[in-house]
């Protein structure tokens, strides 16, 4: 380095440096202005997904990008009001990513890049676990579930199982008891939703009703401990849990009219409005008024039956004359048309061109276990038994 030479006084020479030059300073980068805070909102009653993002302010064809991107991850008949979303921005306020949860495992996101968005469902990671769930009714098959912390759709897929074979309008008494395997469904030890019943028992007046699910090459049902299924021909009733406040019968006092008259039906009393099924699979022979009985649907089915279902307030879409349905479809709606007291289904069936009491019935179960998976159904049954009646729990009510 060069050095400045100074002859001082004293005859010595001494060297000076220059001052050194001062560290550079770090200068940082342009700091990023932090993303906007995610839109969180629900899809709302009567709304589209595309409505909503509109409403959002995404430009409408961004709003079918990403649309499309979602179709085939999401089915758009099954949207419901209380479905989440989660609108993402960048800095500059446009969107990048959009979350749809129709529930904590059910989710799809949609991602942007470039100018293309594209889609995918997440993994979300589910705890599955089986439980059994017991109680005894002592009121209805709702409460007594609600009282063990159980939700509706348990009732629902339980009295599914024996929807052939127990009317749990007509045959429910306080007092029966009620048993059940079932599949939990689990994330972060949040519950999600209920699995599969795999077994299931009813006991009322002494009469035991037993479903256990078994699958093999041929599909899954449920069958009773020997084998047979629990699939009938007909269902033991078109409505899920109402009522009977009218029972079949050769001489009743008519409640409009006057008069002791036959009364060849069963009244199911339920709100105005409650889905109709079909008790099993059929044709529509004529759907409109019928007088008396008001809006009227007939259906005919095979082995020489037919059901009538009366004082309908309207009738589902595509029941006309000639149409075909299947057993549970969703025909009509509860009404009070015609001669009518109040809100019911009048319900009968006729059978070789006779009225007979529905109640009492006995129709053709579906195929039992085959040959073949005879061996195999055994072991499965032998275990669920074990585990449906061995577990000491506490009954609702107690």
């Amino acid at each position: 380095a060069a050095c400045l030479v100074v002859l001082l006084a004293a005859g010595a020479f001494v060297f000076l440096r220059p001052p050194e030059a001062p560290p550079p300073v770090a200068v940082a980068p342009p700091s990023q202005p932090p993303a906007p805070t995610p839109v969180i909102g629900t899809l709302g009653k009567r709304r589209t997904l595309q409505e909503v993002l509109a409403a959002l302010g995404v430009a409408k064809d961004r709003a079918i990008q990403i649309v499309q991107a979602m179709r085939p991850h999401i089915d758009f008949r099954r949207l419901k009001p209380q479905d989440q979303l989660e609108l993402h921005h960048d800095a500059a306020g446009d969107p990048v990513k959009l979350v749809y949860r129709q529930s904590p495992i059910d989710v799809v996101e949609a991602t942007r890049a470039g100018a293309e968005w594209a889609a995918a469902r997440v993994d979300v990671p589910v705890d599955r676990r089986v439980v059994v769930v017991a109680g005894t009714l002592k009121d209805n098959l709702f409460e007594s579930m609600e009282r063990l912390g159980e939700r509706p759709q348990l009732v629902l897929d339980f009295a599914e199982i024996f929807a052939w074979d127990f009317d749990f309008a007509a045959d429910s008494q306080p007092g029966d008891r009620f048993r059940m395997v079932v599949e939990k469904v689990f994330t972060n030890e949040q519950f999600v939703k209920y699995g599969r019943i795999l077994a299931a028992e009813y006991e009322s007046e002494g009469r035991v009703h037993t479903g256990l699910y078994f699958k093999d090459k041929s599909g899954g049902g449920y069958y009773t401990p020997a084998g047979e299924s629990l699939r009938r021909a007909f269902l033991k009733s078109p409505l899920e849990f109402t009522r009977v406040s009218s029972s079949f019968s050769r001489g009743r006092r008519h409640p409009i009219l006057g008069g002791i008259r036959p009364h060849l039906a069963v009244d199911y009393a339920a709100p105005l409005g409650t889905p109709i099924f079909a008790v099993a699979d059929g044709t529509v022979e004529s759907a409109g008024w019928s007088g008396g009985g008001g809006n009227t649907v007939v259906l005919r089915h095979r082995a020489n039956f037919k059901t009538m279902y009366n004082h309908l307030s309207r009738f589902a879409t595509g029941i006309r004359h000639g149409a075909t349905v299947r057993q549970r479809q969703v025909i009509g709606y509860v009404g009070s048309t015609g001669l009518s007291s109040g809100p019911h289904l009048d319900y009968r069936v006729i059978k070789d061109g006779r009225f007979v009491n529905p109640l009492k019935q006995s129709f053709l179960p579906g195929l039992p276990i085959s040959a073949s998976s005879r061996g195999e159904f055994t072991e499965a049954r032998d275990a669920l038994l074990a585990q449906l009646r061995g577990t000491n729990t506490t009954l609702a009510g107690k």
